[in-house]
This record gives C-alpha cells, structure tokens and sequence, in this order.
C-alpha cells in the first residue's frame, strides 16, 4: 500500500452535525420568508436526506409532500432563490455559533497539518456553506488548509455518484491508494468507495441505521483522548479515539 498522503473530508454530518438543527431550520426559515406552509420535520428530513443536494431535496419534496402545490413557471430558478435564501440563514445560524464542530474533527485535522498530510474536502453542499462552516468554526485561514474544496454543482452527478471525489483526486493529482475519505453517510459511502478510496465512518442520528458495507471501520464519532469513540464495526487496532496514527494504521491494513 502507498504512503498516505491525503484526507478527503465530507462536511454534513462529517465535520459537523449540520443537517438537522442546522440545514433543516435554514430551510424552514427560508420557507417562512416565502409565505410558505411548508414545515420540513425531523422526520420528513431524515426522508428527504436519501437524496443528496438541497435543491434536489426540494424538487423531490415537492414531488412526493406537496404534488398539488402551483409550481411556478421556472420552477428550476424558483428553487435555485429559495436555496440562496436557506444559505443566508445557514451562515446566520453558524455565525452564532449554533453549529460547532463535531468532537475530535478540529484535533484531527491540525495534527494531520503538524505531520504534512494534505487536506482535501468533497461534498454535495455549497462552496458557501463550506467556507461558513470552516471560518466560523476554525477562522478565516482554515479555508487555506485545504488543498482542493470539491463542492456543490462543481460536477454533473452528486453523490452517491463517485464524481466529487474522482474530482478531488485529478486537481490534486493523486491516487486512491494514496489517500482516505471521511464520511457519514450511505449516499457517502457509495461514492467514495466508487472512487476506490478507504472510508472511515463516524455516523449521527440520521445514518446510524444505514448499510456501511465496505467500510474501513465505522464509529459513532471520532472521540478524544478522555472522551473514547464506540466502534460500531470494524478493527480499531488497538486505539481509543481518531488519530493520525490510526488513520495511517487504517489505511495500511
């Protein structure tokens, strides 16, 4: 196996648990502003997640919730201003502070930096949710920390689809086995291993239930040195909580 030299991080449900009190109420605020009845639910969420994309979300909740609603004439464009809209509220809400990061995410990744391991990120939200994540959680310079921020329309097919990811590869012209994904999720899963690249799962409570086949190992977060993870399955080789030490043990095995 070759050296590792990457990670590639998904950021819902990854870095942080920003789906349900995060997405989910941007989404129900921007509803709102509209005049809108919709109310999107834990419940509804957790349905309308099997589909990746936002506005993709809104097209199969309208689709499958609301087939009687008076669809605009653009409607592409119409759900396009609503999305820009719910971002506007997701940025205000992580302005507040009211989305941190999930516990050992902001450890694991300085001490990848300490030890020159290249960062990467490939995920289906926007470029703008990503950058409002990472400066109101880690400041303005975190943005640099990663080499290649692979986002949101960037490539035709989203996840599950592997395209994000083979993306990710080819702008930092390296190979699968060179590197590792981080995800959450069975649409997440299903494309990063159809880019050929070891996974390591920390689930939440939208995906625990989820089919995580072909997972490197699945645990229920990354933990801290007095806070242990639970792994759900797979070998933790001897280690408590996510390190860069563990991860190259992951990636070698």
């Amino acid at each position: 196996m070759p050296e590792l030299k990457a990670l590639i991080f998904d950021v819902d449900g990854t870095l942080a648990d920003t789906e349900r009190d995060g997405h989910r109420i941007a989404f129900n605020l921007a509803f709102a502003d509209a005049g809108l009845d919709w109310d999107w639910t834990v419940e509804i969420y957790e349905d309308l997640l099997t589909v990746t994309g936002g506005k993709e979300r809104m097209q199969y909740f309208l689709d499958k919730y609301k087939p009687q609603f008076n669809q605009p004439e653009n409607l592409k464009s119409y759900i396009a201003d609503m999305h820009k809209a719910k971002t506007a509220h997701y940025t205000d809400l992580l302005s507040r502070g009211a989305i941190p990061l999930r516990p050992g995410v902001e450890r694991l990744l300085n001490e990848a930096r300490e030890k020159g391991l290249r960062l990467a990120i490939a995920t289906t939200t926007t470029p703008e949710n990503v950058s409002a994540l990472l400066e109101h959680t880690l400041g303005k310079e975190s943005m640099d920390w990663f080499e290649v921020i692979a986002a949101g329309d960037i490539v035709p097919a989203k996840k599950p689809a592997a395209d994000i990811y083979n993306f990710a590869l080819e702008k930092m012209a390296l190979t699968a086995d060179e590197c590792i994904a981080f995800e959450d999720s069975r649409n997440g899963i299903l494309s990063s291993l159809g880019a050929n690249l070891k996974t390591i799962i920390t689930i939440n409570d939208y995906t625990k239930d989820h089919d995580f086949t072909g997972a490197t190992i699945v645990l229920d977060q990354y933990g801290e040195p007095d806070s242990p993870f639970s792994v759900i399955a797979g070998d933790a080789q001897g280690f408590n909580y996510l390190n860069i030490e563990m991860v190259k043990a992951l990636h070698a095995g």
